[in-house]
């Protein structure tokens, strides 16, 4: 059995409304697959009604907010073999779950994967924004799938690791990161909760996988439009998330090992940071100061790094 995830915190109605009619849609018949819904602590808990179509549809309160409680409760929760987890704004293309659960049973090492995340705007992006420049939940790799594996002798990041949107992944490989989450307060502390950008908890559970033996790919049949509002294309948001993405990338790596670049001293960060603004030419415009502020990022993980 697939069980369905969408954690959720305060959603906006009409987008939790596409998301659960793309559900609705889904090729595979509602027989096979569980619907669970975390409400993680919302003001007003999500309405019942909206999941009645589905017969093994669930609601879970869960009051401790943030991704990560919202997460360990799912898992604890749920019934399926094969967790695909679905964001509040994702819109599932209609045979989502049927390709994904064709792709794990034909891969029995694969241990996680994503596919294509594609953006839906609300409202036309600024001239200066383009994908890439900091982490937005979409993404495209192309028509080829991707596999990566752990090489313990040159451990990385591989490029093609799932995101968040529409992760599936077997339970079983998931399980250990819930374990070491619970016991370790740094990795607590990666999970988003309310209105923070803190991030790096995707990150985490991709090296967990890959560290526990399984493989992670990337496999562009499974697509997803990702409902993107407009506060999320201006500077000051993209600029923010830029900017403790890679803060908080430094310190997943380090968790697992990978040290690409040395501790830094934190009173050394005000000079990197001028150093980057010159080298990045900060004062030019949106793109400069959003990579210039990934740099001040990049400096502030290394300074937490023990």
């Amino acid at each position: 059995m697939i069980t369905v995830v969408i954690p959720t915190h305060n959603p906006k109605s009409a987008f939790l409304e596409r998301t659960l009619e793309a559900l609705r849609g889904q090729t595979m018949p509602p027989e096979k697959w569980e619907l669970l819904i975390i409400d993680n602590a919302s003001s007003t808990p999500v309405d019942s009604a909206l999941v009645a179509w589905h017969p093994a549809a669930r609601i879970v309160r869960e009051m401790e907010l943030g991704l990560t409680h919202a997460r360990l409760r799912a898992i604890r929760e749920a019934r399926g073999a094969l967790m695909v987890w679905v964001d509040d704004d994702n819109v599932l293309d209609a045979s989502y779950l049927e390709r994904a659960a064709a792709a794990f049973e034909k891969s029995p090492r694969l241990g996680a994967a994503g596919g294509r995340s594609i953006p839906e705007y609300q409202e036309p992006p600024p001239k200066w924004f383009r994908l890439g420049l900091a982490p937005c939940g979409c993404r495209d790799l192309g028509p080829e799938a991707r596999v990566a594996t752990w090489d313990a002798a040159k451990p990385e990041y591989p490029a093609c690791a799932p995101i968040g949107a529409g992760m599936v992944i077997r339970k079983e490989a998931m399980v250990p990161w819930a374990e070491a989450v619970v016991a370790d307060p740094r990795r607590q502390a990666l999970g988003r909760k309310g209105k923070s950008l803190t991030s790096g908890e995707d990150n985490d559970i991709n090296l967990t996988v890959l560290r526990g033996g399984w493989d992670l790919g990337y496999l562009p049949e499974l697509s997803l439009t990702h409902l993107i509002p407009g506060t999320r294309l201006t500077l000051d948001y993209v600029t923010r998330i830029a900017r403790v993405s890679y803060r908080d990338f430094v310190r997943v790596l380090d968790i697992h090992g990978i040290r690409p670049w040395p501790r830094i001293s934190r009173l050394t960060i005000p000079v990197r940071s001028f150093r980057a603004w010159l080298a990045c030419k900060g004062w030019r415009g949106p793109v400069e100061r959003i990579r210039w502020q990934s740099a001040v990022g990049q400096f502030e993980g290394r300074a937490q790094l023990e």
